[in-house]
Parts: C-alpha cells; structure tokens; sequence
C-alpha cells in the first residue's frame, strides 16, 4: 500500500512587489520565531509522546464541536446509542518504530540487504524455492524448500500456505488466525471441512469443491438451514422501522472505524440489519488482527505495521450500503433455495453465471492490480461487478465502491482473481450464517419484532454435515506452529535472494511467445503498469512491455 502522503505547505503569492514581498519577510520571521519560543514552552510541560504514529485524525479534543440542533419533531425515532461516537477515541494500536515501507515481514535478518528501490527480477533458487517481488521492490510470495508460500499482501501480518502429505492445508495469517483444511466425501460427494481459528477459538465450516475455467474454488455450503417462514421474515421489510443498538459504541475498532462506517440509525428490515452485522464483524476482526500482530511485533522487536490513518478514511455512503443490502437480499434466496433443494449445490456460483450486478466486501487483505499499478484491499473494503469475466478469463474487473485508504480509492477498476472473489462470497456467507443465529436468539428483544411461530424453530443440520468429521483439535497448535515457523524458512530463501551467488546462480529468464499471463508473472513478478483494452492486457516492466492477446503472450516490446 502506498504511503500516507504528508501536508504541503502552499507557495508565498508572487504578485507582491519585490519590496513589500522583504518587508513581509522580515516581520513573518520576528513572529516566527516568537511563535517557536512559544512553542517551546508549551513542548516543556508536556511529556513526550511514546510512538511516532500520527494520532488520529478528527478524532479527540481538538475536533469542531458540533452545532446545536433543532429540537426533534414528535414521533421522530431517537437517535441509535452506538451511532454517538466516544469523546476521547480509542488508543492507535502500538507500534515499535515508524512504518518505513508498507510490507509486512515474516521474518527479518539485519544482515541482510533492505528490500526496496524498486522493480526486482524474480527468484528461482535451488529445491523449488522462489522469490516474487512487488513493483516496489519488497518481497510479494516467497516459496520455501517444504513448499510452504508465504504472500505478503496489504494486511498488518503475511499469510502462509502448506499442503500436507495427507493432503490437508494449513492457512495462516499470524500465529492466532487460519485454519485447517481436510477433505471427506458423503456419498460420493466431496467436501472440504476447514476449522478455523480466529483469536484462538476453533469454529468449522464445510465448503464443495468445484472447478471453473481451470480454477479450482471452495464453495461455502451451510451446515444447517432455517424453516422456510424464517428465511422469508428475514427477507421482508418490517411493519415500521426499528430502533436497535448493538453497543459497539465504546469498542476500540467501532471508534477507529468511525470515518468509514456508521450503522443505520434505524432499521427498515432484517437485510439492513445483516449488513450492519456483517460489515461490523469485517472490521473486527481486522482490528484485532491488527492488535495482535502489533503485540507480536513487539515481542520479537520487529517493525510494526500501523493501520491506515483514520484522517484517510472515506465513509462509505448511503448507497454502497444499500447496494450490500442487496446482496444480502441475493445470498438469503440463494440460502433459501438450497435449503429447499435438501443437498449442496452443484451448479457454477451464482455470481459468474447470472449476469447480476454482485457486491463484494473484502473478508482479508490482498494486493490487486489496476491501470495505475498495483495497489491494496484490506477488509470491509466493496467491490462490485459490473460484468461477468470473460469467457477465456480467470479474473474479473470490479469497480471499488468504497474503500477506507487512498490505496485502491474510490472508483478504481480492479482485476480480482476469481479465486478471491469466492473467498469473499464465502466469508459474505459464513457471516450471514453467523447473523441470522444472532438475529434470532435477540427477536424480540431490544426493540427488534418478535418471530411468528412458524419462524421461530431451531435450525436442522444438514445430511452432508452430520456425516461430516468433527473439527479438527489440534488446529489451533497447527497454525500458530505453521506461523512460527514461516520465521526461519522465510530468511532462508530470502538471505539466499540477497546473498552475491543469487544473480550468478540463477537460471536466465526468458519470456517467449504463447506463455500465459500467470507464467510471465511467476518469472518476472508484478507489472509495474497494466493496460487492459479487453482481450488484448499490456503489461509493462520498466523499458519491457508484454503483450498478451486472449491471455498469452503475443508480443515483446
């Protein structure tokens, strides 16, 4: 992710004459230098701050007051307790020293040579190991000699990946996040199971295996359904709209969030609730990632990585809110329909299949590619499709619809790999699972309507879920074992990537006519700049520019 850009100070008017323009010099710098004195006095009864970080912006003391208002017209609902932000915003989290480039590091070696300055070639050294760079220069997918990738996107900690011999795969992003994949069948159908562990508790979920275009994607599928009135009480607006506070107000992540998201301070139906819900648990679960790899980072006395500044955020406007409202009404059907249907469905995902313009909220942190470069996505970011991938394509393009950095702004088109497009309907999905729990255990409670009878009944496992095997118990100890010891493989591949025998040692590379864009990427790294004019991509590498026409190379200039 690009740096924060610092404030400019504007240029002195030329229009003055020469000598007034002297005058004004002289008595700007006599109160100048009174304004320092100044300055100093007050720097002199305060203690010095602890971190260097920039404390967050229209947050605090110092922010306007608001003026006052007009009392409310009778009837008018009151305003939702967790819309009114705190006095006194929650702390940044802490970090050891200034963020000097925004790439996290799972491991670091002082005597190795900062990474930086720019475009890098590829690394492709003995046993498999390999080294793919990002336009800046810092590592992008480091692959160890086990076979262990570790991708450094835009999120505070690397994620890690390792197929085991029994072909289940263990995920990592920090040693208190990830999950465990294993396979099993019913029937003769396949699934996977992945228990997750998210702060340390273990949660699982089953996913079908399908394979589109080459692909192959993890499809969530629910454990268990809901009887067919709940699904349509939560499909239809209420009576009246509704009062509801969550009580996220004096959480550390609502207020840090406060610039890009506010909850609706009145609920027409349960769609807007869910949304709430879903994108309240994104940034969450963000934060505490966050917190935790900045308490690891300290642990280990490495670099820490701030989350964006609050001052950068854009809040997210009224209608990307109800354009996820309408997704979520897509996703509750499409539950419906299997509910109905008594098995997991088979058919293409729905979002590359029925021409409809799909919403997408980031679940995890990834780098994407658009026509300025690469830039970042982190979590609670939206995405929409505008059309569906072309029939020969892998990725897809997506408009950002809102987005909490100037990274990936507003308004940006970005290829996505369809893969990452899954994981976010998937993460859409499992926290729509978790909110439709939530949204029934509370009916009837703190102002929400109560559910007719026919609703309110518990939810029925489903047959593949039954027979699915228990979540894994030793999947908490895998991961952060996982994570610990991506350190020491990660050093090694990458002090070999640095060391003088690495130009020596490796094999030349050579891009030649009708490899494919994943080809040319794992040997060259991310373009620098990508120009996309449909089926013809350009993508550009300091003085080179490879051409690809219908996904292959077609030209080298």
């Amino acid at each position: 992710m690009s740096e924060h850009p610092g404030t400019r100070t504007p240029s002195s008017s030329r229009w003055i004459s020469a000598a007034i323009a002297a005058l004004v010099l002289v008595s700007g710098a006599g109160l100048a230098a009174q304004d320092q004195k100044d300055k100093d006095k007050e720097k002199e009864k305060k203690p010095a701050p602890a971190h260097k970080t920039p404390p967050p912006a229209n947050k605090g003391n110092n922010a306007p007051r608001p003026e006052a208002q007009p009392a409310p017209h009778p009837g008018t609902p009151p305003p939702n307790p967790q819309a009114v932000r705190p006095a006194t915003p929650p702390p940044r989290p802490p970090v050891n020293v200034p963020n000097e480039h925004p790439r996290p590091a799972v491991g670091t070696n002082v005597n190795r040579p900062a990474f930086g300055g720019g475009p890098r070639p590829a690394y492709h050294g003995p046993s498999g190991t390999e080294v793919r760079y990002h336009p800046d220069g810092h590592p992008a997918v480091v692959r160890t000699r086990s076979g262990m990738v570790i991708t450094h996107g835009p999120g505070p900690v690397a994620r890690t990946e390792f197929v085991r011999a029994d072909h289940s795969v263990v995920v990592t992003q920090g040693a208190h996040w990830g999950y465990v994949q294993r396979p099993f069948a019913v029937g003769g159908v396949s699934y996977v199971q992945r228990t997750y562990v998210i702060g340390g508790a273990p949660r699982a979920y089953i996913y079908r295996p399908y394979v589109y275009r080459g692909v192959s994607l993890n499809i969530y599928v629910s454990s268990h359904y809901y009887a067919p009135a709940y699904y349509g009480w939560a499909y239809t607006p209420w009576a009246r709209p509704v009062v509801f506070s969550f009580g996220w107000g004096p959480r550390p992540w609502f207020g840090f969030y406060a610039g890009y998201f506010a909850p609706y301070p009145v609920y027409a139906g349960p769609a807007f609730w869910l949304t709430d819900y879903m994108i309240a648990m994104s940034l969450q679960d963000a934060y505490n990632q966050q917190m935790q790899a900045n308490a690891a980072a300290a642990a280990q006395a490495n670099a820490g990585y701030p989350p964006p500044a609050a001052g950068g955020q854009v809040a997210m406007t009224p209608e990307v809110k109800q354009a996820i409202a309408d997704e979520v009404h897509r996703q509750l059907d499409q539950e419906r329909m299997e509910s109905q249907a008594g098995a997991a469905p088979q058919a293409t995902p729905a979002f590359l299949a029925d021409n409809s313009r799909h919403v997408f909220v980031v679940g995890n942190p990834l780098d994407v590619q658009s026509l300025s470069g690469e830039c970042g996505l982190t979590e609670g970011d939206v995405l929409q499709m505008t059309a569906p991938p072309p029939g020969n394509s892998a990725t897809a393009d997506l408009a950002v619809l809102a987005s909490k950095g100037p990274d990936c702004g507003k308004g940006t088109v970005v290829t996505v790999a369809i893969a990452d497009l899954q994981d976010m309907q998937n993460h859409m999905r499992e926290t729509l699972d978790q909110g439709l729990a939530e949204l029934q255990a509370k009916q009837g409670q703190g102002g929400l309507p109560a559910l007719p009878p026919a609703a309110n009944q518990p939810p029925v496992d489903a047959a593949y879920a039954k027979a699915a095997p228990p979540p894994d118990p030793n999947a908490a100890s895998a991961v952060s074992q996982q994570a610990e010891s991506a350190v020491q493989a990660e050093n090694e591949v990458l002090d070999q990537a640095s060391g003088p025998s690495a130009a020596a040692g490796a094999a030349p590379q050579s891009v030649s006519l009708g490899m494919t864009i994943d080809q040319v990427v794992g040997m060259l790294g991310q373009p620098t700049m990508v120009g996309d004019l449909g089926s013809k991509k350009i993508y550009s590498y300091g003085n080179m520019k490879v051409i690809f026409i219908d996904g292959k190379v077609a030209d080298i200039q």
